[in-house]
């Protein structure tokens, strides 16, 4: 049994490591993405490879949606690995300890997509991804377009008189050393929560606390978290007058290149 098994194995390895050379022929650049944040990296800077999206390409939170239609999408899976040879493989979280080990021991390159918790560390990824894809000339483009757009958005530096209140639709705000406290800083607002990371807030604290200003976060998705602590009746009556923005979540699902458009989106709402 450890025989057929070892077989096995090595012939799902042989067939991830087949290179065109060996198969007598030549072919594009194959890029295979494990989640939805690796379907954009994927989406921008390879947009001519053959592409194997993650089935979530193309969900109303992907920022690049309309470009992922009619990509094909496969699971993240080894089983679609191996019928797919990619290869690079983009991921920010996707794929199993089994896929992640066959495909380092296959030599296929990997690009882990960093949480990156300033706008810094976004550069960091999309330098990295670029640099692996061959695509310098798009990821330097891409980095030019976030820094316009963090010009446009605060031409003020932040002030305590300008701070807010991040909060979810699942009831979660966000404090220091995360993406999200760069994207209120770089719109000029000061994050009212100093404790790092992401924490839960919970509807007495907001209906107590009542801060001047609130920033929303995935409220646009009507199906999720419709019965969070942030959707409830005492937060919306907290908050009436109080939003500065609502953020689309397509904009906060990724650390990538578009968290400056929802820096931009704040500034923009005032």
């Amino acid at each position: 049994m450890r025989s057929a098994a070892t077989a096995a194995a090595l012939t799902l390895t042989l067939v991830l490591t087949a290179t065109p050379a060996a198969a007598g022929e030549s072919r594009p650049l194959r890029v295979m993405s494990l989640d939805q944040c690796g379907d954009q990296y994927a989406l921008a800077l390879a947009p001519d490879a053959e592409l194997a999206l993650s089935p979530r390409a193309d969900d109303p939170d992907s920022w690049m949606r309309e470009a992922a239609a009619g990509r094909r999408r496969v699971r993240p899976t080894l089983e679609s690995a191996i019928g797919f040879q990619p290869n690079v493989v983009l991921r920010y979280w996707g794929g199993d300890a089994r896929l992640l080990a066959r495909l380092e021991q296959s030599g296929v390159r990997v690009v882990d997509i960093e949480d990156a918790t300033d706008f810094e560390g976004v550069r960091r990824n999309i330098r990295t991804a670029a640099a692996t894809l061959g695509a310098q000339p798009r990821g330097d483009a891409l980095i030019a377009r976030m820094d316009v757009r963090l010009r446009e958005a605060a031409p003020r530096p932040a002030t305590p008189e300008r701070s807010a209140l991040y909060v979810t639709a699942g009831g979660f705000t966000a404090g220091r050393g995360t993406l999200t406290d760069a994207i209120l800083g770089a719109a000029g607002l000061t994050n009212l929560v100093t404790n790092p990371g992401f924490v839960p807030v919970s509807v007495e604290r907001i209906v107590l606390w009542r801060p001047a200003r609130f920033v929303l976060g995935f409220f646009d998705q009507s199906r999720g978290d419709w019965r969070g602590p942030g959707r409830h009746p005492a937060v919306r009556a907290a908050t009436q007058d109080r939003v500065v923005a609502r953020l689309p979540a397509a904009s906060l699902t990724c650390p990538a290149w578009f968290a400056a458009d929802a820096a931009a989106m704040l500034r923009a709402a005032g």
